[in-house]
């Protein structure tokens, strides 16, 4: 049976909502994604396409579009906060020749992948608000904001952190503080910056940078341990001096990049458990996670949006290969759930690396510096199960 004709609704029009709405039209399923927002307007951020979600965006067509947006990235840099001294360098150009490394401002890819989505044929419907979902007999019930009732044959909840559809699947479950919060910023790029991410690591905090749009920007991360909860929110705007004290005794560089900052965003950080169910069916119907609605991770291995293009692919691989939803659903989950585990506990662990202090921080700096010289393919190599990892090879 295939997608042909099978009507799909999709809920959240982020990363992961548009780009498996693509995915499922493209081979014939008529899909409708519902928003809550009144437009597609990202608050400024970058974030960073490795090869494995390079490599979903070429399967989709879109290819053209991402590299027209994205900068590529030449390189990676862990460098000691206080004095701005480079710790390692890992060269990707010259490491991993041929791989897909890009910077992107976060509106750019919502913007490609909403035109990709209308192309493909999807029905996109703003302020459109599902504030909750039944999973009953007759298949899943949608309450909107506005007092109706929808009954689509299937529902993919790809809503994000505080996903309507995870509720209905395992109830409110608290996550955990990690005592560590970020703020986010974008600031002018000063002319010719080489296309670089860079990891300034301090006791207790670490800042990460890297250009936008050619390099007329630049995207700031930083991130704080402290002990006073922050609300888990991607909106929170916040003081800009805050972050500037908190980060004053790093290097003038990084200093003069943070008084340039007008405004910035700050969330807390937490760690949520990935979904022991990512679905559920009953009778031809059902409702299936996506994306951070699954497994939200820690930024700490820019592989948020990664995740959630592979998950896009697979499951419209998934759904047009089993005529059974069921069936559908559980090969879904099989060939996601492990792999997205290893990535958020990876994340978690690659935080404490950068906030060292003291002797163990000298000690740990000096491995890095002999390894990048002695061996930086080994070091790079180490993350090669997730960046050379090729959903579209895997599940076609």
């Amino acid at each position: 049976m295939g997608l042909a004709g099978r009507k799909i609704t999709v809920l959240g029009a982020g990363v992961a909502g548009l780009a498996v709405s693509r995915a499922l039209a493209l081979r014939g399923a008529e899909v409708t994604v519902l928003e809550q927002a009144a437009e597609l307007d990202d608050i400024g951020a970058g974030l960073q396409i490795s090869p494995n979600g390079a490599a979903v965006l070429r399967g989709l067509g879109l290819d053209a579009a991402f590299t027209a947006a994205g900068l590529a990235a030449e390189a990676v840099e862990l460098r000691d906060g206080r004095d701005d001294r480079l710790v390692t360098r890992l060269d990707l150009a010259r490491l991993r020749p041929g791989q897909d490394y890009r910077f992107l401002h976060r509106a750019d890819l919502i913007a490609l992948l909403a035109e990709g989505a209308r192309d493909a044929g999807v029905n996109l419907r703003l302020l459109q608000k599902v504030e909750r979902v039944e999973l009953v007999p007759g298949g899943p019930v949608l309450h909107s904001a506005q007092g109706a009732e929808l009954r689509p044959g299937l529902v993919i909840g790809a809503d994000g952190l505080h996903s309507v559809l995870h509720r209905a699947l395992h109830g409110v479950i608290a996550p955990q503080f990690t005592m560590q919060t970020a703020w986010r910023a974008v600031i002018p790029c000063q002319p010719g910056a080489p296309p670089v991410a860079e990891v300034h690591m301090g006791p207790r905090r670490h800042l990460v940078s890297y250009p936008l749009r050619g390099g007329r920007l630049r995207n700031i991360v930083a991130v704080e341990e402290r002990h006073r909860w922050v609300e888990e929110s991607w909106s929170l705007k916040d003081d800009a001096l805050e972050m500037r004290f908190a980060f004053e005794g790093f290097s003038p560089r990084v200093r003069g990049w943070l008084e340039q900052a007008e405004e910035c965003w700050l969330w807390g950080l937490f760690v949520h458990p990935v979904a022991r169910h990512w679905y559920w069916a009953e009778g031809g119907r059902g409702a299936a996670l996506l994306g951070d609605a699954a497994h939200p991770t820690l930024p700490f291995l820019a592989q948020g949006a990664n995740m959630a293009l592979e998950d896009a692919w697979v499951l419209a691989a998934m759904l047009d290969r089993h005529d059974d939803l069921a069936a559908a659903l559980a090969g879904y989950q099989a060939a996601r759930a492990d792999r997205c585990a290893r990535i958020v506990a990876a994340a978690a662990g690659n935080a404490r690396a950068y906030h060292l202090r003291g002797p163990l921080r000298d000690m740990a700096h000096l491995g890095l510096r002999l390894a990048g010289r002695l061996a930086p393919a080994a070091m790079l190599g180490r993350f090669d199960w997730i960046y050379g990892h090729d959903v579209t090879a895997r599940t076609p």
